[in-house]
């Protein structure tokens, strides 16, 4: 068994981890519980004896600390499912080696090309190797470039005891990508103080910053009916959630807003003539542009259901997550020892914002600060995901270099 993160990475992504929005249970899948397994094998070959996994899913293990002094316990977390948004069954890494510019052909599907024009990081990789599908799933870089590097900068610590540390927790979750990723997470047997998401994207980029939340739910009651019966009388709901979708504005659409405009999404629909569900998610960075957001969702709603007074719907807002930056404000080393981690491992640091969240926005919430620092890959979710070995190896380094700061500023 090799042991550079590049090694690991290519182990890892090729275990099928998608996690199951319509499923009830956690982990949603029984199969991310393989890559966990995995992991812990790995963990106790690494001497890391309380390595386990729960019956959530859930990896814990702890790096004891090498020196005498009091150093706050910091964890490491990156999540192991991959989004369902794009099959990860079969994953079948390809590398390109020594990469010299242009667009990258995938092997699997001619269809499928990653472009320089949407993926100007490309730019910044030149002579590096860049590692992608063949074009018919998800790569999974989201988030195993981020389990990768934790683990290869474990055994970089553990087989380095001359760098000074205090005690490292370990935690790899399950079902992030469905919005359950810390739902389950024991916070008193992790133990730590503060903690960082792997799960960014560029190199060298540290955020304390991520959207507000919520989900919507709307549910139309129609008025079902023999349809050679049904003028004057029938009310379809289905149509009636397309009028509602077909009033969304545009300009508050995920296509048409980039850096601090949120959204309203519709993710979902399901229906008959009698009932139809919509589902939405509404994201913005703080609470005050989320109730705007939904006042107006609402207000759609009711001018729609004016044309149909046969008609009936409820309305339900579920709180999702919250910004982090409200919790990470009030312990700033966090976020300064990123920056200087960063600094360290030969990079420009770049500090901001997510227009999305990572188990770090809840965890912040839980009582446990987070940060989320890059882990290399890019264009997630998609079959035209990619990251390269030289960034995964930037991030193994930054997170020895935060070991090293949190002992030496204790």
């Amino acid at each position: 068994m090799t042991d550079t993160v590049i090694d690991r990475f290519l182990r890892y992504v090729v275990i099928d981890t998608q996690s199951d929005p319509k499923s009830p249970t956690q982990p949603s899948t029984e199969k991310q519980k393989n890559l966990g397994r995995m992991l812990v094998e790995e963990l106790l070959g690494l001497g890391l004896s309380d390595a386990h996994m729960d019956e959530h899913g859930y990896v814990y293990a702890t790096i004891a600390s090498n020196v005498d002094k009091p150093v706050p316990v910091i964890c490491f977390c990156s999540h192991m499912d991959t989004a369902p948004d794009f099959t990860g069954m079969n994953v079948k890494p390809q590398m390109v080696r020594n990469y010299g510019g242009g667009d990258i052909q995938l092997s699997g599907d001619p269809q499928q090309v990653i472009r320089v024009s949407d993926n100007p990081s490309l730019r910044d990789q030149i002579g590096n190797d860049i590692v992608t599908t063949d074009g018919t799933t998800l790569l999974g870089a989201d988030d195993k470039a981020g389990i990768a590097e934790i683990m290869t900068a474990a055994q970089f610590l553990v087989g380095n005891p001359d760098i000074r540390h205090g005690t490292i927790k370990l935690l790899f979750t399950t079902d992030e990508e469905i919005g359950r990723g810390v739902d389950k997470v024991d916070l008193k047997k992790l133990g730590a103080q503060f903690a960082y998401t792997i799960d960014g994207e560029t190199a060298g980029h540290i955020e304390d910053e991520t959207f507000s939340a919520d989900g919507v739910e709307i549910t139309i009651r129609g008025v079902a009916i023999h349809p050679g019966f049904a003028k004057g009388k029938m009310e379809n709901a289905i149509k009636i959630a397309g009028a509602i979708i077909n009033r969304l504005p545009i300009s508050a659409a995920p296509e048409t807003t980039a850096g601090r405009e949120g959204f309203v999404h519709p993710t979902g629909v399901t229906g008959s003539m009698e009932k139809a569900v919509v589902s939405l998610i509404v994201r913005d960075f703080n609470d005050e542009g989320l109730t705007t957001k939904e006042t107006m969702l609402e207000n759609i709603v009711k001018d729609v259901m004016t044309d149909y007074p046969g008609s009936s719907f409820t309305f339900e807002v579920k709180e999702q997550y919250r910004n982090m930056k409200t919790i990470l404000d009030g312990p700033p080393e966090i976020v300064e020892y990123a920056i200087e981690a960063v600094r360290r491992a030969g990079m420009v640091p770049v500090r901001g914002s997510i227009r999305g969240g990572t188990d770090g926005s809840l965890l912040s919430f839980m009582g446990l600060p987070c940060a989320n620092i890059f882990a290399g890959g890019h264009a997630f979710h998609s079959p035209l995901e990619w990251v390269s070995r030289q960034d995964m190896e930037k991030g193994v380094e930054t997170l020895v270099e935060l070991a090293r700061i949190w002992e030496e500023r204790s």
